[in-house]
């Protein structure tokens, strides 16, 4: 089973728009997606489930799509966090939140304190995040250490610049999924997805379940992952039977 998985819900507007209705519409039914795949990981096993929900680029949508979408954020928020407590699913919401209203980001912050030692599972909501800003902050962070004396430019390496990323204690991404039919990862997790697996379907978000989240993890469970060997490095008694 994959230990960490990230999820591009895509594809709300154009599933509300088929059925006549607003594209905020979708988004609303999107919800029961997220608590399917929720339900999903923490049946088996998942240790990390992060979702795209909100990116840096979506302020750009219409104005009113976007205050419905902050609206949305915050209902979700009060309705839905007492049931990831008794659940034991730690929440954590990645990205700048200095975009965000001061009332929202007081939520975030006691939604994370009231489920931060939960262990099941930990669901990260990516909101007014970007995988540029993520590796930008990164830098700013590194920088501001070596200006602390609590590094020199010599500790710079691959893993001292992961510590500094939004999901340094999370286990490694293994597998980004994105419903909606696109091919794309839209400024998600750049630097972590450097060795996922990724899984498209054409799927739209709020038609996406706990069957197709199923199938999405049986076809990553048929993949052989060689990260830069050969397959009969990875399976060299399979070599040796052939």
């Amino acid at each position: 089973m994959p230990q960490h998985v990230a999820i591009i819900m895509d594809g709300n507007g154009r599933w509300a728009q088929q059925q006549g209705k607003l594209r905020t519409f979708g988004h609303k039914a999107g919800v029961d997606s997220v608590r399917a795949s929720v339900r999903y990981a923490r049946k088996n096993g998942i240790k990390a489930l992060t979702l795209f929900a909100f990116s840096s680029e979506n302020w750009k949508r219409p104005k009113e799509e976007v205050k419905i979408l902050m609206q949305l954020f915050n209902l979700v928020l009060s309705s839905e966090v007492k049931k990831l407590n008794k659940n034991n699913i730690r929440l954590k919401v990645i990205g700048d939140l200095s975009a965000f209203d001061k009332k929202l980001v007081e939520k975030i912050h006691k939604a994370e304190a009231l489920t931060e030692q939960n262990t099941s599972l930990t669901l990260n909501i990516a909101a007014n995040y970007g995988g540029r800003w993520d590796i930008v902050n990164a830098a700013k962070n590194i920088v501001q250490s070596i200006n602390d004396g609590i590094m020199t430019s010599e500790d710079i390496n691959e893993e001292s610049f992961h510590q500094h990323t939004c999901m340094s204690a999370l286990p490694p991404l293994d597998l980004m999924i994105r419903t909606g039919g696109d091919h794309r990862v839209s400024n998600f997790l750049l630097w972590q997805c450097a060795y996922a697996e990724f899984y498209f379907c054409e799927t739209l978000w709020p038609d996406f379940n706990e069957q197709k989240f199923d199938e999405a993890v049986i076809d990553f469970c048929q993949r052989q992952r060689r990260f830069g060997q050969t397959g009969e490095q990875i399976a060299p008694e399979k070599q040796g039977q052939a």
